[in-house]
């Protein structure tokens, strides 16, 4: 290896590493906040709540490298730009193609290696991570009762707490409203000290009462509305046992087999031919029956039937029973024979809806389900891709702008990122809802980023001027010149 291959390895690998950490725990930070209503008080233990943060993790990197290697490329150059290190280079005949040949050599094997670990980790790392997700979500929350509202964290039952004694760990002037045998049998129940603690398979809440009372309506004993039956119970103490299981307990992920997040590219292609064939199947066994049938021909909706058969009484002429059209034969009829066939219609089609709206359904389940793995088998290769896309907008942009640091390059790294990820949301959903076809959703954000990384490698390998405030007045006056000439 040359010295300056070596000399520019050392500077990329340093900063990739600091900013790729930087961005992964950002990245990570923003997942976990989207579930935080899933996590905040439901007492899971630490080594869970690792689990989920590793797979969090993992699964954030494929997001997290593209935005790092743009700004360790941003930054790298830009160190060399600012340091005229890379106006000597050039000024030896080294070309831009010839410094960046080291650097695209290691991200031609980044790209190779995020591939492999897209494909073989990643569907792994989602399926364990999506199993604790919806694991947390059944998971029932601590009990912790505030003072002064009602907390109806416990199923079926409301809870007013006045205040606290924290020495003690009692709760002070407490209402339980007991709505688990409906509204209409409300159980209320006051007692000056309360203490809730759990069972050791921590499966119950056993609530132990001082001083207190119980009054229960007794609804469904009452033989008139405006005689309702009650029950009061006065208690010096009381206990009451309520089921309320607060242990974790994690799903099966097999509960995920079947998600297209848990799949690689081989399972993702299988699934894809299978459901296209399906789907293709259904369609025209869908579409056949409909014109097999004559759903919507005129004249079996209408039961010219019944139309001509009156018809033919009246002229006797039962021969004569095809000519008829069944516009003329409605028209001639009886105010019943109409109404007979208004009712038929209407039943027949509303057959037809029924059918139509079933088979549509089933359809689109087929559609969703082959759009989701089509998006997931593109996005194995998008997300790969996009890390040689950034480096060659992060190399020549930062050889351009001549800033190191973490200033400039890092505000102009996220608003690039912004921008791709505006485009990249924005064709997943078009994909996603078979606006565009998946693949061009898909790859969207490649087709519009590409040509500006194409660009301004070009201008950095040519020294082309390209943030020459200058050189835009120019062309804006010239244009603001052309304009004038036109309106006059």
């Amino acid at each position: 290896m040359k010295k300056i291959d070596s000399y520019l390895f050392k500077n990329f690998i340093g900063l990739l590493a600091i900013t790729f950490f930087i961005v992964l725990f950002i990245v990570v930070m923003q997942f976990v906040w989207l579930h935080v209503d899933d996590l905040v008080g439901k007492g899971v233990p630490l080594a869970i709540l690792g689990r989920f943060f590793f797979y969090a993790s993992l699964v954030s990197i494929p997001i997290a490298l593209p935005l790092a290697i743009l700004l360790a490329a941003l930054m790298t150059f830009g160190n060399l730009g600012e340091r005229l290190e890379l106006l000597a280079m050039k000024t030896a005949g080294i070309s831009l193609f010839r410094i960046m040949r080291s650097l695209l050599i290691l991200i031609s094997f980044i790209v190779i290696g995020a591939f492999f670990f897209s494909n073989n980790v990643i569907p792994l790392a989602q399926k364990k991570m999506w199993t604790l997700v919806f694991s947390f979500r059944e998971k029932s929350p601590e009990l912790e009762v505030p003072t002064g509202e009602f907390y109806s964290g416990v199923k079926g039952r409301n809870i007013y707490v006045r205040s606290k004694d924290a020495k003690k760990k009692a709760l002070l002037d407490v209402m339980i409203y007991d709505f688990s045998q409906g509204f209409d049998n409300a159980n209320v129940t006051t007692a000056d000290t309360v203490r809730i603690t759990s069972t050791e398979d921590k499966k119950y809440l056993v609530i132990s009462m001082i001083n207190g009372e119980c009054f229960e309506n007794l609804k469904k004993q009452a033989k008139k509305e405006d005689n309702i039956p009650y029950r009061r119970e006065v208690f010096d103490t009381k206990q009451i046992l309520i089921e309320f299981d607060a242990n974790f307990k994690e799903y099966d992920e097999s509960l995920m087999a079947n998600q297209h997040v848990s799949k690689n590219i081989q399972k993702l292609t299988h699934d894809i031919d299978s459901v296209s064939v399906l789907r293709d199947s259904l369609k025209k066994t869908y579409a056949d029956n409909l014109w097999q049938n004559k759903l919507f021909d005129k004249q079996h909706i209408g039961n010219i039937d019944l139309l001509a058969n009156e018809l033919d009484t009246k002229e006797n002429n039962k021969s004569a029973k095809n000519s008829y059209n069944i516009d003329t034969l409605f028209a001639t009829s009886s105010q019943q024979t109409m109404k007979q066939i208004a009712d038929f219609a209407v039943s027949k089609i509303q057959n037809i809806y029924s059918d139509v709206q079933y088979n549509t359904s089933v359809i689109n389940e087929a559609d969703y389900f082959y759009a989701r793995h089509n998006v997931e088998w593109h996005l194995k290769f998008t997300l790969s891709f996009a890390c040689l896309i950034f480096f060659f907008i992060g190399a020549p942009l930062g050889a351009i702008i001549n800033k190191g640091g973490l200033g400039m390059p890092a505000v102009v790294s996220i608003a690039l990122f912004i921008v791709y990820y505006i485009i990249n949301t924005t064709g997943q959903k078009m994909a996603r809802e078979h606006i565009w076809e998946v693949w061009q959703g898909m790859w969207l954000s490649s087709a519009v980023l590409l040509p500006i990384g194409i660009f301004l490698t070009y201008k950095a390998a040519t020294d082309s001027v390209l943030f020459n405030s200058e050189t835009y007045k120019k062309i804006i006056s010239i244009a603001t010149g052309f304009f004038k000439k036109i309106t006059k």
